[in-house]
């Protein structure tokens, strides 16, 4: 085995995100300060529309506060898909209120509105779809339900920069949205995160809650937290952000030639009118094969791959709920991701689809 590893996601830092950090460090000014702001504006013009933006100093963060800011609280009951990350139903549960799971749509992986429907009690406030892997989740239908029983709507955005759905972007459609700068998504920061409101009176709540509860120094007007963006980590996101629509190009092009070349998994399906951004390029492979598959991956191909999620949400020790997730479980036995990143070349391209191909053919 010669050839070099390819791993499942590699994070893209250079020169020039090593100089931005060089001159916060000179500058003296490490904390929260005008670099964070200028993030902000710019993240808000480019993959926002022009929506207020309010960084923060991780996805989680964004999430949990972005609850709080909305109102959300004790006796509350927030529906969240099952197949995600654990953070989002934990945001939910730190903000004292209840996350019910509900099931996802097959081809997408994202939540179903007919099973968030099923699930609405007296209790439910609001819906909080994952544009799971960069896919939008179906915000028409999901935002009319919520529309026609008087819920809120929020966004996990976190893996979907620049994502949209009929032309409107992700992170433009719930009272808030929160987009993760985790080191593998496609942009990052080191660590933070980014939410977005259209709602002025939740952005100033947001700035309130990540600082203390200060607008002004030692005037708390709220219980609030240190969960601010350092200077540091938004001179990182800056430079990023001036990146990501190329990265993303190159991701949606390495998705097409995987798609166009690979036999025997299903490929991933993309709905009417969205723009995928392949955060994870996601197939499935039969159950019961799957986890020989990746190891074979790596062990005979030297290629990395990754399984998001192998239990969903509502079976974890935190959450432990009864429910009837049919399309959540069989994902969860299925799923496995492929690397598409944008450092990916010909070469490894082509190795990809003959390593899936022989594998797929073997296991037939």
């Amino acid at each position: 085995m010669s050839k070099d590893f390819i791993p499942a996601a590699k994070p893209i830092v250079g020169e020039d995100e090593r100089a931005a950090v060089d001159a916060v460090l000179v500058s003296g000014m490490l904390a929260q300060g005008a670099e964070v702001a200028s993030f902000e504006e710019e993240f808000s013009s480019v993959l926002l529309d022009g929506r207020a933006a309010v960084a923060v100093n991780s996805g989680t963060s964004g999430l949990h506060l972005g609850l709080l800011a909305a109102g959300i609280g004790p006796g509350d009951e927030v529906i969240v898909p099952s197949f995600t990350f654990a953070a989002t139903a934990n945001s939910v549960a730190l903000a004292g209120a209840t996350p019910v799971f509900a099931d996802i749509e097959p081809d997408h992986y994202c939540l179903s509105a007919a099973a968030a429907e099923a699930v609405l009690t007296e209790r439910t406030k609001a819906i909080m779809p994952v544009h799971l892997y960069g896919h939008p989740a179906n915000m028409d239908d999901l935002g009319a339900l919520a529309s026609s029983r008087g819920l809120a709507l929020f966004e996990d955005a976190a893996q979907a920069h620049g994502a949209a759905l009929n032309g409107k972007k992700v992170g433009t459609f719930g009272t808030f949205a929160m987009f993760s700068l985790y080191p593998t998504k496609n942009m990052t920061s080191g660590e933070g995160g980014m939410v977005s409101t259209a709602d002025d009176g939740v952005a100033r709540r947001l700035r309130l809650l990540r600082n203390q509860g200060m607008e002004r120094q030692y005037e708390n007007e709220l219980v609030g937290f240190n969960a601010r963006m350092t200077n540091l980590h938004a001179a990182i996101g800056r430079v990023q952000l001036r990146k990501v629509g190329g990265w993303t190009e190159r991701r949606q092009a390495n998705a097409a030639f995987l798609t166009g070349n690979l036999d025997g998994v299903g490929t991933p399906a993309v709905a009417d009118g969205a723009e995928h951004v392949y955060h994870q390029y996601t197939v499935r492979v039969p159950a019961g094969e799957r986890d020989r598959f990746a190891a074979a991956l790596r062990e005979e191909y030297n290629i990395g791959s990754g399984v998001y999620y192998p239990i969903p949400n509502h079976r974890l020790p935190s959450f432990n709920r009864d429910a009837d997730l049919p399309h959540t479980e069989q994902a969860s036995r299925e799923v496995l991701s492929l690397p598409v990143h944008p450092s990916l070349d010909a070469e490894d391209l082509d190795r990809i689809v003959t390593a899936v191909n022989a594998l797929a053919k073997a296991g037939a």
